[in-house]
């Protein structure tokens, strides 16, 4: 075993790291992901324009590996106006051409296209309850409580009814499990471990 691993790390659990803290294994050894995780990940996000950017970055991160659209998160915001709603609504076909000859970011068309649309279905929603309050009235009664990482869910009855009320509303690539994802990443469930140093570190649920 490496300084980085334990035997829980084989067990699939928390793993504890040279500082000392305990983290799944996903965050435990790439300072990137560890920085994001320690910092970012799991945080309550309660603004449209960071709740946007997120619904962006989990649409491009379907098939892919979140790592990947971390490392190219500077180079999206620079080619996305920093998510800015109110700017990308405003795109054309020139600039998804623009956005497809950009090597930084992930050059799928129909992402590109759902993000444009993605903006406009934030704009409509400021006419009702706002596409923040949309997504955190899908919080559910309780969160999960995993001790591995094979007991953390993929989706759940609440990321399914947010996937279908969003793609009602004009939203793309919000797919059950996109929305789950999102969901955990901005503090709507508590998906870290039990015995990582993180649990209950947003608040809004006890550890």
């Amino acid at each position: 075993m490496t300084q980085e691993t334990s035997r829980a790390d084989v067990d699939r659990g928390v793993v504890v790291g040279n500082d000392g803290l305990a983290r799944p294994a996903w965050a435990a050894a790439d300072p990137l992901l560890r920085d994001y995780y320690d910092t970012e990940w799991g945080m309550p996000v309660t603004d449209e324009h960071g709740v946007y950017e997120r619904i962006s970055l989990e649409g491009f991160q379907a098939g892919l590996s979140w790592a990947t659209i971390l490392r190219k998160r500077p180079a999206f915001r620079a080619a996305f106006d920093d998510f800015v709603p109110d700017t990308v609504v405003g795109y054309t076909e020139t600039d998804v051409e623009r956005l497809m000859a950009d090597a930084g970011i992930v050059r799928n068309r129909r992402k590109v296209e759902a993000t444009i649309a993605n903006a406009r279905a934030t704009l409509a929603l400021r006419e009702e309850t706002g596409l923040a309050d949309l997504v955190w009235s899908f919080r559910p009664a309780d969160t999960p409580r995993p001790a591995r990482f094979e007991e953390i869910p993929t989706r759940s009855a609440e990321s399914v009814a947010l996937s279908k009320e969003l793609r009602r509303r004009g939203f793309a690539f919000v797919g059950p499990t996109t929305m789950y994802a999102l969901m955990e990443a901005i503090g709507i469930v508590d998906t870290h471990l039990l015995g990582s140093h993180r649990r209950g570190s947003s608040g809004i649920w006890p550890a």
